[in-house]
Formats: structure tokens, sequence, C-alpha cells
């Protein structure tokens, strides 16, 4: 399918690689909340390539030299949770100050509609570049809520990284806000008649917790 404009396919070998092993029924929690991590991690670099560089001068051990650094730039992750919560130390590793926030929602069971439970954020979320994470992007309700809570909060440059996502969920989101921006690592066929991603990985919070 034809991508948005405004959507990164991730699809270096190695990510190629720990999908596939991710996808399998026959791995387990542990290694399953390991590749998340990896994979999270592996994103998180594509997603931080536009981020700007400020001039500065080191001293090596021979001379000193012009070199950059990033230019002061603040990030927050943002998991919705529960499953998002597997891709924050592997977003943390590659970026160790950046703050961590929370968004829980659930969807009512009568209008279907995301509501939100919980919200901590950073103060200064408008400051930062906001990073959204969860592993499934199934039909985009919960991601286009979350970006939208965020926007009502100051939050001005986000970024939504999902590993696994469906056509339907990619289409939902980019269209109720398309400034946000979104990298998955893989685009699924569809949505079967239970919301789940056909192939998908099942339900990433059940496996990642062992509560299958």
């Amino acid at each position: 399918m034809d991508l948005p404009v405004n959507v990164t396919l991730v699809d270096h070998p190695l990510v190629q690689h720990k999908v596939s092993v991710l996808r399998d029924i026959r791995t387990g929690p542990k290694e399953f909340r390991e590749l998340v991590r990896e994979l999270a991690m592996l994103m998180a670099y594509e997603a931080t390539r536009e981020f700007s560089l400020a001039d500065t001068t080191v001293k090596t051990p021979i001379t000193e030299t012009p070199t950059r650094v990033l230019a002061g730039k603040k990030v927050a992750v943002v998991p919705i949770l529960r499953a998002g919560l597997g891709m924050v130390d592997g977003i943390l590793s590659l970026i160790p100050a950046a703050k961590v926030g929370h968004i829980g929602l659930y969807r009512d069971p009568e209008t279907l509609t995301p509501v939100e439970y919980y919200c901590k954020l950073p103060e200064d979320i408008g400051e930062r570049d906001v990073m959204i994470v969860d592993p499934m992007l199934a039909t985009g309700g919960s991601a286009a809520a979350a970006v939208h809570f965020l926007r009502e909060r100051g939050a001005k440059a986000v970024r939504l990284l999902s590993i696994i996502s469906a056509p339907e969920g990619l289409a939902a989101v980019t269209e109720s806000d398309p400034d946000v921006k979104v990298y998955v690592c893989a685009v699924d066929s569809h949505l079967n008649e239970h919301g789940y991603i056909v192939p998908g990985l099942g339900d990433a919070g059940d496996r990642l917790f062992g509560t299958l």
C-alpha cells in the first residue's frame, strides 16, 4: 500500500528479523520483552533523525576539533498503558535524559470511543518532542485519542511509534491529525472481526507480561 507522507516504515534488515521472531507463537515473554525493547530503540534511532544540531568544539587526546551536538533537545516518552510500557526502556537507553509520561485509555462499551482514565505528563510537555509508544496500531482509536489528549495539553511536536500496524489504524491516526509523524516496522494486511491485526502477533500486552 502507499503510505501517507507522514508515515515512515522502519524496514532495516535487523528490524525485519526481530519482527519475525516477535510474531512467532513460540517466542516466550522474556524474549518477547527483549525484542520489543530492542525494536523500540531501533525505531527511536530513526525517529530522532530530524533532531537539530548545534556546532561546538571538543578537545580530543590529540587536538581540538569542531563537532556537533544535539541542540538542547528535550524529549518525552509517553506509553499508552499497558503494552506501551514495553517500549520505554529501549528508548531511554538511547535518550536517557528523556522524561516519561503515561496515558491510560479504555474503550466505552456503548459508544466504542476511547475514554481517558489516567494521564500523567511532564509539566513542560509543550516544550518537548513527544514520542507516544504502543506496540500495536490496530483500529487507531486509542492512538488518535492519545495524540488528541496530548495536543490539548500543549504538545506540539508529536511522534507515534508502533511496531505492528494495520492500514485501518494508519488511516485513522493520520486523518485525525495530519501533523503527527508515525513510525512503524510493519504494515499488515487488515483487521479481523475482533479488531486484531492480521497476521499480527496476538495481544502484545498479554505476550509482554505473560497473561495469556
